[in-house]
């Protein structure tokens, strides 16, 4: 696919530096780029430096954590004004809570017998690419795996740091409505990320996306690298009832078998995609009609 509106640096916890991923999604193909990082937009001017470079078109992204009927929810913005106060000011107490987060997950670990696991999550990220952010659970798991507690990362999540586990220390976040209206407050066009990730009841899930529109939503992603086809189904005839746009993208994390730029299941025809609606993506969108 030439158009990829998820992905992920070492900004916060992909495996590529921006400037990386911007190269590899050029390479393979992609002309229209968002870096929707967890968070945090420290990724944005490195990767607006590469796209340029490349002829790529860079749409400011951010992945926001939120929370709503006692879950944690994603929603995604695209092309927003980065200084944005209210944004600035939210992505600040988020910031800080990251590192908080990761301080506590530290202790945790340390406290069962895994000494310095903050120190060496840190390091690992320090290795992917120096951030200015905290280290989060996939740092971690290698550190795991590295100093031997577990035999690979699947297993550090499924002991230790998964739904539920020891290292699974919830956060403040923002609710849903706070951070839809954040991103509004930015100019930003808002996307509910990968609905069917949460383990919602299918009146659950109707719910979220009615509470997501009456905060101000715009679009849902039915598209999230190569889920099921079924779920692309169902979220199809979700955005078709509710009269939402679409988003879609390969929530690339770094090379595997599940994630890579551009690569993910076709959007159905007659969706209306949310990239027509960015200012200055012209250019990349004719080059992919």
């Amino acid at each position: 696919m030439r158009v990829d509106l998820h992905c992920h640096s070492t900004a916060s916890d992909g495996q590529l530096p921006p400037a990386a991923v911007v190269a590899r999604a050029h390479q393979r193909g992609v002309r229209l780029l968002a870096l929707s990082d967890h968070d945090t937009l420290e990724g944005l001017p490195e990767a607006r430096a590469a796209a340029e470079a490349l002829g790529v078109t860079l749409v400011n992204g951010v992945e926001l954590s939120c929370t709503w009927g006692g879950a944690t929810i994603h929603v995604l913005g695209y092309a927003f004004d980065s200084d944005a106060e209210p944004l600035v000011r939210a992505l600040d107490a988020l910031h800080r809570g990251r590192w908080a987060r990761a301080e506590e997950i530290g202790r945790r670990l340390e406290a069962k017998g895994m000494p310095g696991a903050f120190e060496g999550a840190r390091a690992i990220q320090r290795e992917l690419g120096d951030s200015g952010n905290a280290p989060a659970r996939p740092h971690f798991a290698e550190f795991l795996v590295r100093a031997g507690h577990v035999a690979e990362r699947a297993e550090a999540f499924r002991k230790w740091l998964g739904a539920g586990k020891l290292g699974d220390v919830k956060q403040h976040w923002p609710s849903l409505a706070e951070a839809v209206g954040t991103l509004r407050a930015a100019g930003a066009w808002v996307s509910l990320a990968h609905p069917y990730q949460y383990d919602f009841t299918r009146t659950k899930r109707r719910k979220l996306i009615a509470d997501f529109i009456d905060a101000g939503g715009h679009a849902i992603e039915v598209v999230n690298g190569l889920q099921p086809a079924e779920q692309v189904g169902v979220l199809s005839i979700l955005a078709r009832e509710f009269g939402l746009l679409v988003s879609a993208g390969s929530d690339f994390h770094g090379p595997s078998d599940w994630s890579e730029l551009g690569l993910y299941r076709p959007v159905p025809d007659d969706l209306p995609p949310l990239w027509t609606r960015f200012a200055g993506a012209a250019r990349a969108l004719e080059e992919i009609s």
